[in-house]
């Protein structure tokens, strides 16, 4: 029987996420599998991928092929490097010592890399942030300034136009009063 490690999709639509299992070549994508060893959510920045390493290991020894997404993640997961050196343990390249601290010293270079790819995200989710709190905080100020010119000019348009007001009334009072003064004068003089 030809196996295949590969990936089985669940999920909904524009959100999957897929189970790493080991199924028998001619069984259907969803179908019948043998045994399922992780699963692979691509949703997240980065990807977060569960797998039995241990289980993986012994399919890829006993001759299962992997399919290209999941020989990738199998890359990733540092499988298919543990699965070669294995292999030069067994040609007598390598001493299983060797082997094992060439496979610690590449995981801690993994492990590291990741890390920085998660603070790197962080940082820049931050960064962007704040440089979007700032850009609208700009367009505030500008909106802010620009009511109160407006406000400014009405307002000392009210000023100018109760200011004529006021010296027109003024202009009235002194016509009236000038008036009555001057009827005043008048009447003694027709007695």
């Amino acid at each position: 029987m030809a196996t295949k490690i590969r990936l089985q999709r669940f999920g909904r639509k524009n959100n999957a996420y897929y189970h790493i299992v080991i199924a028998d070549s001619h069984s259907p994508r969803d179908g019948k599998f043998i045994e399922r060893i992780g699963n692979y959510n691509p949703n997240t920045n980065p990807a977060t991928i569960n797998m039995d390493f241990e289980r993986a290991l012994y399919w890829l020894g006993t001759g299962a092929i992997p399919s290209d997404t999941a020989n990738a993640i199998l890359s990733y997961k540092g499988v298919l490097y543990k699965n070669h050196l294995l292999k030069g343990v067994k040609k007598n390249a390598l001493t299983l010592e060797q082997a094992e601290e060439k496979f610690k010293a590449w995981v801690d270079a993994k492990e590291s890399k990741v890390e920085a790819k998660k603070t790197n995200i962080g940082e820049s989710k931050v960064a962007s942030r704040k440089a979007s709190i700032e850009a609208e905080t700009k367009v505030n100020l500008a909106r802010t300034e620009k009511f109160a010119a407006k406000r400014k000019a009405e307002l000392e348009a009210l000023s100018a136009a109760a200011e004529a007001e006021t010296t027109k009334e003024e202009v009235e009072e002194v016509v009236v009063t000038e008036e009555v003064a001057t009827a005043e004068d008048t009447a003694p003089a027709a007695e």
